[in-house]
């Protein structure tokens, strides 16, 4: 029965993921619009530009091989298993075993290595431009996540998502400053992970300041499509982290029937509903900064990090 109800947990929160993914990105934009004194699109709007692509046959450059055809797939292939391992609305689904946030950080490693290559296949100078930098700032954020994966682990005894999750919401983890020093680390990390301001424009096309969209310039048709459904796994899954790590009210626990689910999925949408206002908020607050400057925002979280796992460790008496 335990597992019956893992696997039924598991279908139902997928079918949530891949449904409300680019539903998030269409309120991000809508509240971006809303906070500048405009209109703005339909929240739906991001599905209506995905059926359109999808119905249109890509064009792909002479000079690309078989990456460009096969990079968009990999990438949405590594963002929707990785979205897959994050809890929203209950614990102790079918993959929870595996939920591992070292595993979560190498998909999200997996993507983006598609889509670099992708940007380099077509031989453009932009497409290389922008993988050269999104291997840039991979340096400094894949250490910073690995960091702040190091302190949950020393809290809670555990790489695994769905453990640490549930220590948390248990209490017994307490108000910790090295906590606090993680938080800073993830947020800094998702935002340049979606190429989010101040890291990235997502809405700009300018080509001096380009990272992820200059290395999807080549796109179009269904590998478009595909992309950007992949940034919207991205940015949901982020959200989702996030709120499981830290907003962990609400989940329910292992084995819990319909109506604990129900009442965690009203959670589930009003921490993801509240993260994208906070989103939203932050973009139209703060300017882009210069793409030169991203190295020391970046090195920055990752010293965050090591500063919160060394605290962690004179504080339990590791060192």
């Amino acid at each position: 029965m335990q597992a019956f109800i893992g696997i039924l947990t598991q279908l139902l929160h997928a079918a949530l993921i891949l449904i409300a993914a680019p539903l998030l990105t269409g309120l991000v934009r809508l509240l971006k619009a809303r906070l500048m004194g405009r209109r703005g699109p339909h929240p739906l709007q991001p599905w209506h530009d995905l059926r359109k692509l999808l119905l249109k046959r890509p064009v792909v450059a002479e000079t690309a091989s078989a990456v460009t055809i096969f990079a968009p797939w990999v990438a949405v292939g590594a963002a929707m298993l990785a979205a897959l391992l994050v809890p929203s609305f209950a614990r102790g689904m079918a993959l929870a075993p595996i939920a591992d946030l070292i595993l979560i950080a190498g998909l999200l490693a997996l993507g983006r290595i598609a889509m670099a290559l992708a940007g380099l296949d077509a031989g453009t100078p932009f497409g290389g431009l922008g993988a050269a930098r999104e291997m840039a700032f991979a340096a400094f954020a894949e250490p910073a996540l690995i960091l702040a994966t190091l302190s949950f682990a020393i809290i809670a005894g555990n790489t695994n998502l769905d453990a640490i999750a549930g220590a948390f919401q248990d209490g017994a983890v307490g108000v910790r400053v090295s906590l606090a020093l993680s938080l800073l680390v993830l947020l800094a990390v998702a935002v340049a992970e979606n190429a989010r301001i101040p890291v990235d424009n997502p809405a700009t096309h300018l080509e001096l300041t380009m990272v992820h969209e200059a290395m999807i310039l080549e796109a179009s048709g269904r590998h478009l499509a595909l992309w950007d459904y992949q940034a919207s796994l991205r940015l949901t899954l982020w959200l989702a982290l996030i709120a499981a790590l830290f907003l962990p009210f609400g989940l329910a626990a292992p084995g819990a029937g319909p109506l604990a689910w129900a009442l965690g999925l009203a959670a589930f949408l009003l921490k993801m509903g509240g993260l994208a206002l906070a989103l939203a908020v932050f973009e139209s607050a703060i300017a882009k900064m210069r793409v030169f400057r991203v190295p020391e925002f970046l090195g920055a979280a990752l010293l965050l990090g090591l500063l919160a796992a060394v605290f962690l460790f004179v504080s339990t008496g590791l060192a």
